[in-house]
């Protein structure tokens, strides 16, 4: 299988060149040329593999350049039991009024990231040693991607990670993970802006080939592949645990940020796992839910994207959703390069006239939550249900409950442990209720820390990469 651009001006790559490319080469994001197809016999000889023999014979469709037998080792070293809590990986639970919640949050950072985060750890470890090389991540976070990178790559040969967060934007939970680490090749760095300007300052850099080329540049963010086609396992996984055989359809409702989550159910779809709808849900942070209900796509710049109580979904300007469009566009590269050319001057785009194909060919639908009504849902699950969930999960149980259908089975992705964001918890619930959290993460928050602030400007970041890898 190979692997093409968006913006269709980058020579065809393998999956391992995908992986350590991060960004193509022309601005746009790789995919595969074309998506595999799984038929009725196939999935139903899958419904009863364990999730890491799922994840085996879905991935090996992608990394086709990887042995199988080395991808299998990859793969069992990933997902197991001491790592992600439960031989499951991803339990389904079922509310009261049968709305389900897949648990994507028992790695060791307690955020869906460490599904496709430790795989990605693993393989670029893999593929650097193969090929002698190293590597030098960058990478932007809202909040649990850097952690997730950062837990799955601290102290692995032949490779660094800089990751760039918001200063002052995440819960101090997410900060505290992230900062106290004191690994060698782990470098954090705060940026004076908000998530979308970090990751603008990683398109730059990634963008300036010279720096990209010199200092081995590649990035984890879930522009890169690798992280994608991870995230795809689990939506086949949640289907078959929330159904009794594959004549059914399952919704799933995934809170959205950078689309890399849905995205991935957008892929399992193509694939032929039978999701009726892909439900997107949004904070006050709405631009993709504007999209998916009226076709226009208005990103904002970082003055009006709004500091909320669901803060890994603090984006206004989703990187994956560049790969959606150019599968809503025929695979026309041109008009995606357009289209973000005109996205970069800071104006959007009208595809209204594409929203039936976008609702009846692609089967997605959009729903907002607001700081209000996730304070409420989290209220409302603890007295009915007896459990907490966190604010994101909450943002999608909120629209899950708003637009199911009768009869829809619903599977809601679950995007982190509810420890993660005491704060918003203890509002929505009160402060005399106990937040569980594993043992090996009391105190977190008083370990000491190490982080360097710089301002939003990318060529003051490629001189703090440049200091540190002389």
């Amino acid at each position: 299988m190979k692997y093409i651009s968006t913006r269709g001006q980058t020579a065809p790559k393998s999956f391992s060149q995908a992986l350590m490319a991060g960004l193509a080469d022309d601005g746009g994001l790789l995919l595969p040329q074309s998506y595999p197809h799984i038929d009725a016999f196939t999935l139903h000889d899958w419904r009863s593999l364990s999730y890491a023999e799922l994840a085996l014979q879905i991935i090996s469709l992608f990394a086709t350049d990887i042995p199988k037998a080395d991808l299998q080792t990859i793969i069992s070293k990933t997902y197991t039991a001491d790592v992600f809590g439960s031989d499951e990986i991803t339990p389904l639970r079922t509310l009261h009024d049968g709305v389900n919640i897949q648990a994507l949050s028992n790695g060791p950072t307690l955020a869906f990231k460490d599904m496709a985060m430790q795989l990605l750890g693993n393989l670029f470890e893999y593929v650097l040693g193969r090929e002698n090389r190293y590597l030098n991540i960058i990478g932007a976070t809202s909040g649990d991607t850097g952690s997730a990178a950062e837990y799955a790559l601290r102290g692995k040969d032949r490779v660094n990670v800089f990751m760039l967060s918001p200063f002052g934007k995440m819960s101090d939970f997410q900060r505290a993970q992230m900062y106290s680490l004191q690994d060698g090749n782990i470098f954090n760095i705060a940026i004076k802006g908000m998530f979308d300007d970090c990751q603008d300052i990683v398109k730059a850099l990634q963008n300036d080939h010279a720096f990209k080329a010199n200092y081995h540049l590649s990035t984890v963010n879930s522009i890169n592949w690798g992280r994608i086609v991870a995230q795809v396992v689990y939506y086949f996984k949640g289907y078959f645990a929330a159904t009794n055989s594959n004549e059914q359809k399952v919704s799933f409702c995934v809170p959205s940020g950078n689309f890399g989550n849905v995205l991935a159910g957008h892929i399992a779809r193509s694939m032929g796992l039978p999701i009726h709808r892909l439900i997107v849900a949004t904070n006050e942070n709405d631009v993709l839910n504007e999209f998916f209900n009226t076709g226009h796509y208005r990103p904002r710049d970082a003055a009006h994207t709004f500091v909320t109580s669901s803060p890994s979904m603090d984006i206004s300007k989703a990187s994956n959703f560049e790969r959606f469009v150019y599968d809503l566009l025929d695979h026309d590269g041109a008009k995606v390069q357009q289209l973000w050319q005109q996205v970069a001057t800071g104006s959007g785009f009208d595809l209204s006239p594409l929203l039936d194909k976008i609702h009846n060919q692609y089967g997605f639908a959009a729903g907002k939550s607001t700081h209000t009504d996730r304070l409420h849902t989290i209220a409302q699950v603890y007295a009915e249900d007896g459990e907490l969930i966190d604010p994101h999960t909450a943002d999608g149980v909120k629209v899950a409950r708003q637009l199911r259908e009768a009869g829809e089975i619903i599977v809601c992705l679950e995007t982190a442990q509810p420890a993660k964001f005491a704060q918003t918890i203890h509002e929505a619930v009160g402060d005399n209720v106990k937040i569980p959290r594993p043992d090996n993460l009391v105190g977190l928050e008083d370990l000491p820390q190490r982080v360097t602030i710089i301002d939003n400007d990318a060529a003051a970041v490629r001189e703090f990469i440049e200091a540190q890898l002389k």
